[in-house]
């Protein structure tokens, strides 16, 4: 599994993370973010062209040196960019000194989600923000059977991702109130492409 999860799967990350149809989502969540921001799970640095003028330095958190070394090589807009190879369970970062956080097809992946949001409200200064895309638990009990029973067999293979884990119920349980949020599906297989867009604030 080293070869697979060290070379080809982040070729594989970055591959989907191309699909046309994310773009308006990245371009709205990066729009929002603010001031200093921490990108959790920087991946590939797919939206390292949209971080604008309101965006005085970007901190890419990593945990993979290939996706990092992608990201390093990556296309990028005007803001500073510092990468950071570590795991959102245990930011390297100093409490309440972050604007923004931005997270992007980043929550079904990462291990113990719940201490990665209570990680991203400790470095958040009051009055920062979480904004998040992400996909996850569907609303119909259909589409949710099928999320449950593929889930284990897609983790093995797509570096860990649940199709099945409820954002909402992740940001809200770990210190934070949604301030807005929309849901709905994207183009896709309807067990894997129900979308979280939305904002956050600690608690």
């Amino acid at each position: 599994m080293g070869f697979y999860n060290d070379i080809i799967l982040p070729r594989l990350c970055d591959l989907a993370m191309r699909n046309t149809d994310l773009m308006p989502y990245r371009e709205r969540a990066i729009r929002a973010a603010r001031g200093r921001v921490l990108e959790i799970g920087i991946g590939s640095g797919r939206n390292l062209p949209f971080y604008g003028a309101a965006v005085k330095q970007v901190i890419g958190l990593e945990p993979g040196p290939s996706l990092l070394d992608m990201a390093r090589h990556a296309p990028r807009g005007d803001a500073p960019i510092e990468f950071v190879e570590a795991s959102a369970e245990a930011i390297p970062i100093e409490d309440h000194s972050i604007d923004t956080v931005v997270t992007t097809w980043t929550m079904c992946s990462i291990p113990d989600v719940d201490r990665a949001i209570t990680e991203a409200r400790r470095v958040l200064k009051p009055g920062g923000k979480l904004v998040f895309v992400e996909h996850g638990r569907a609303p119909e009990p259909r589409v949710r059977w099928w999320q449950d029973r593929l889930t284990p067999a897609w983790r093995r293979i797509s570096g860990g991702c649940h199709l099945n884990r409820d954002i909402a119920e992740v940001v809200r349980s770990n210190g934070f109130h949604i301030e807005q949020m929309h849901t709905g599906y994207m183009n896709g297989p309807k067990p894997m492409s129900f979308m979280y867009e939305g904002q956050a604030s600690p608690r």
